[in-house]
């Protein structure tokens, strides 16, 4: 694999910076969003006075603690502006999520935003090795989903020459990196195996291609998959990090030379760890949940804002700001399933719709080789036990998920009463895939 570490020079100041330095800008800024949060978004100002809490008494970064958390369902909530701090036509581009869960989660970004996006993914991509003047295939999503965009303006603005070939067609994506020779491809990891594998069908050997790195992220994925895609590929493989809420991708991200967590870019996020049960914040080091605070957003700033992804903040190393572990789970029960975020109310909703399906079901996860599958079991009604009748409602099920969740799922009938009942809270997910 080529040697991609940064040259002298290509490190903006902040990556470079003490951690005084990078305290100093974020107590600043802090002040000056959670202000503008305050001031412009009636949402924020009401839960203030509603935890007795005011900007003017954050008198150091650990004063953040004093705050109140945000969550996806005061997104939620607001549907679809109400949670904006500037008027709507300030706004110049509108993300949001599929709503399959009920109203979906909608993020604006100014101008101002925007920059500030395209930024720090060109600075994600330099860290991952990309340089002005490489070719980039984005099979990213475009459209609502923030990877797409997102990585497209931030590789035009670092100066790349971008592929926006989006995903699927799996066959022509084999045939535009063979003919384009891109240098860098930026993918969900399950998707970058299906191209693998279209490599390996085509009779084309991947150790071959012109790619040097993968930018890879929207999923969990493990380190023996990136051992696997960088032998295959003869590539480097790093982790991105982000979430719509927040900003989209490039909240954090992995750098070439040490591949040993994600960077957060702190001049523009501040991060904490919590208990997912108590709130309390934990010292760097400890496994909890993470929580972003927006520093510059303007159109939807985030105060402490719950991502429910549980991680560790670490020191830096290639760089100065912190980093965070490889994402090792979830404090709720939200599936990441090939990218797509799956909740098990998701799946009981389809389940109602179908006759002759009974709203006891669980949700079982494998991995077949190296892909994640979801079987959904579900009882069929005492009165649609036929053969028949079953294997109408298991299409029709199967359907239904497809098309309004987005997966692909195997679904198993089972017998009316066959499915563990809970005195509890019901065990709606049995994860069987390998612990690695």
């Amino acid at each position: 694999m080529k040697d991609l570490s940064p040259r002298p020079g290509d490190l903006d100041p902040i990556e470079i910076a003490s951690r005084d330095e990078i305290a100093a800008l974020q107590f600043h800024r802090m002040k000056r969003s959670l202000k503008h949060a305050y001031e412009n978004s009636p949402f924020y100002r009401k839960r203030f006075i509603e935890h007795d809490v005011h900007p003017e008494e954050l008198k150091t970064l650990a004063d953040i603690a004093r705050f109140p958390f945000t969550t996806k369902q005061d997104l939620r909530d607001t549907y679809p502006f109400g949670m904006f701090a500037v008027p709507r036509s300030k706004l110049v581009r509108i993300h949001g999520s599929s709503g399959t869960t009920g109203k979906p989660t909608v993020v604006g970004y100014t101008q101002s935003d925007i920059d500030h996006w395209a930024n720090l993914i060109a600075r994600s991509i330099r860290a991952a090795g990309g340089r002005a003047g490489d070719i980039l295939h984005n099979a990213y999503g475009y459209g609502l989903f923030t990877g797409g965009l997102g990585a497209h303006y931030g590789a035009e603005r670092l100066g790349c020459t971008v592929v926006p070939i989006s995903g699927g067609m799996t066959e022509r994506q084999v045939t535009l990196i063979t003919d384009f020779k891109p240098d860098i491809i930026m993918v969900t990891p399950s998707y970058m195996l299906s191209i693998l594998d279209e490599f390996r069908r085509q009779g084309v050997d991947p150790r071959q291609s012109s790619l040097s790195v993968g930018i890879f992220g929207a999923e969990p994925w493990t380190n023996a998959m990136r051992l696997e895609i960088e032998e295959a590929f003869d590539m480097h493989a790093v982790d991105i990090y982000g979430l719509s809420e927040v900003m989209g991708p490039g909240v954090a991200q992995e750098c070439v030379e040490t591949k040993d967590g994600l960077h957060v870019w702190e001049d523009h996020f501040y991060p904490e760890i919590i208990d997912p049960n108590t709130g309390e914040v934990l010292p760097d080091g400890e496994l909890g949940e993470l929580v972003f605070t927006t520093l510059t957003k303007e159109g939807l700033p985030m105060v402490r804002y719950r991502t429910r992804d549980l991680t560790r903040l670490l020191p830096g190393t290639a760089r100065s700001v912190r980093r965070i572990e490889k994402i090792t789970g979830r404090s709720d029960d939200m599936i990441i399933l090939r990218g797509v975020n799956v909740f098990p109310t998701q799946i009981e909703e389809q389940i109602l719709k179908c006759k002759g399906l009974a709203p006891h079901f669980q949700i079982e996860l494998t991995r077949a080789g190296r892909m994640d599958n979801m079987t959904v079991h579900v009882e069929c009604t005492p009165d649609m036990a036929t053969d028949d009748a079953r294997a109408k409602s298991g299409k029709e099920l199967a359907h239904h998920i497809k098309s309004v969740v987005g997966v692909t799922t195997r679904i198993e009938i089972r017998d009316p009463q066959a499915i563990c009942r809970s005195e509890g809270k019901a065990r709606r997910v049995l994860d069987n895939r390998p612990k690695e």
